[in-house]
């Protein structure tokens, strides 16, 4: 796909998922989400800078313990998940935080002027991973780190057919590169490319849960990267597309709904 068919496929996609994503999503991305602080290990005062902020998960935690001292940009290719967090940000009467719409490979941020980057898992849409995380580290004061999530391998994400069942259906692949960064040592490469130091890595095993069929499905494609697409489907196509997901799950289905498999891999590197 053209880089710039494949950023308005994002742009508009996650416009589509946006009022869906953070409602099927939340739980599930929890693990990948707390490693990843873990690792960011955020400090009172620090100024940082999270990228693909989506709903603003990640930014809201990084609000609170930097503190009123310290400062979070939020940054989304979607003008509507910025538009949420907006929202939430004067909601919760936030004065650290801000929001603003920006493509991960070109920051408008003045260089060398954050403690911390973030990335929960947003670095497979972008069309360049290793110009966004070059950006980063740009924006990066010397010492200072960034730490990115992103998902696995695919024969470890038990939905990953979403893709398929979806591309056969529309005229050109929606996230053709989604596994990739998730291989072995693709994500550490491509931060040592960037210029990132003292790396470390960990993946993590998950399960995602969905209660119901119509939870499953709201998941893959009405709050996912495939949203563009499947808005764009006929309710018979729909119909179809959902029958085809839930066979393509349903060994992971009991009696208390679905446990489907994933994983994670989360890296953080310095400046």
């Amino acid at each position: 796909m053209e880089p710039a068919l494949q950023k308005r496929v994002q742009r508009y996609g996650w416009d589509k998922a946006a009022v869906y994503y953070e409602n099927f999503w939340h739980h599930n991305l929890r693990p990948a989400q707390d490693q990843l602080m873990e690792f960011a290990a955020i400090q009172p005062g620090e100024r940082i800078l999270d990228i693909a902020c989506g709903t603003g998960l990640i930014s809201f935690r990084a609000a609170e313990l930097t503190g009123n001292t310290g400062y979070v940009l939020g940054t989304d290719i979607s003008d509507k998940m910025v538009d949420i967090c907006r929202q939430s940000a004067i909601e919760k009467n936030l004065t650290n935080i801000e929001f603003d719409r920006m493509e991960a490979e070109t920051l408008k941020v003045p260089e060398s002027s954050f403690d911390l980057a973030l990335c929960a898992l947003g670095l497979m849409y972008v069309t360049d991973p290793a110009l966004a995380l070059k950006e980063m580290y740009k924006a990066l004061k010397p010492g200072a780190r960034a730490v990115s999530a992103v998902w696995g391998r695919r024969q470890y994400c038990g939905w990953a057919e979403i893709f398929e069942i979806v591309d056969k259906r529309v005229s050109s692949e929606v996230c053709p590169m989604f596994f990739y960064l998730g291989n072995p040592t693709v994500l550490d490469v491509h931060f040592a490319n960037a210029g990132f130091k003292d790396l470390k890595t960990s993946t993590i095993n998950t399960i995602l849960h969905h209660k119901t069929d119509e939870e499953a499905c709201g998941a893959a494609f009405a709050g996912g990267p495939v949203a563009l697409a499947y808005n764009k489907f006929s309710d018979s196509v729909k119909s179809e597309a959902h029958i085809e997901y839930l066979d393509s799950i349903k060994q992971y289905k009991d009696k208390d709904g679905y446990k489907i498999p994933g994983e994670f891999v989360i890296t953080i590197g310095y400046k």
